[in-house]
């Protein structure tokens, strides 16, 4: 068995990484600081390893990574995830797309549901996607997806005024 691997960087003591565990919100963040505490501590580092959840080699690994990092190489890193479906660029549009509300000669609707956004995304963006990613999408721009109620294109409000007069319901 070699030699154990040592803790080289003396930012901190072990009651300065407890004090900082204890303000961490991220608990595995937490379980590496008291890892390394214990290890500065001069406690085994079988016993700091399996008191924190860990195996040994899992702790010569954040042991490493607190070397070149530091407190901050200890946090937990997310994966990059999936590529935007739409640029920064892309999304603007689709706003001013939703303000400025459909064409109903061109569109065929008077007013933007997802379902009736879904064909325009791909229609413009060459993107496919569901059509409760539009909804998210609406949300994630500030928008909301309550209509108000819909008004026919060729409303007359004169006859409609003229029935309300001449009416017996009214």
């Amino acid at each position: 068995m070699g030699k154990a691997l040592g803790i080289t960087r003396t930012d901190h003591t072990a009651a300065a990484l407890r004090a900082l565990a204890g303000k961490c919100r991220d608990g595995a963040q937490v379980r590496r600081l008291l890892a390394l505490a214990m290890v500065l501590d001069g406690h085994p580092r079988s016993i700091a390893a399996s008191s924190n959840g860990m195996d040994r080699q899992t702790l010569r690994d954040w042991v490493h990574r607190y070397n070149d990092e530091g407190v901050e190489g200890l946090r937990t890193r997310l994966p990059p995830g999936r590529e935007a479906f739409l640029t920064e660029s892309q999304m603007a549009e689709l706003y001013e797309l939703v303000i400025k509300g459909p064409d109903p000669a061109i569109n065929h609707v008077v007013r933007w549901r997802c379902c009736d956004l879904l064909g325009e995304v791909k229609r413009r963006f060459s993107v496919e996607v569901h059509e409760s990613s539009i909804g998210k999408w609406l949300h994630k721009l500030g928008l909301t997806r309550l209509q108000p109620r819909p008004v026919h294109p060729k409303k007359d409000p004169e006859a409609e005024a003229a029935f309300k007069k001449t009416s017996p319901a009214w």
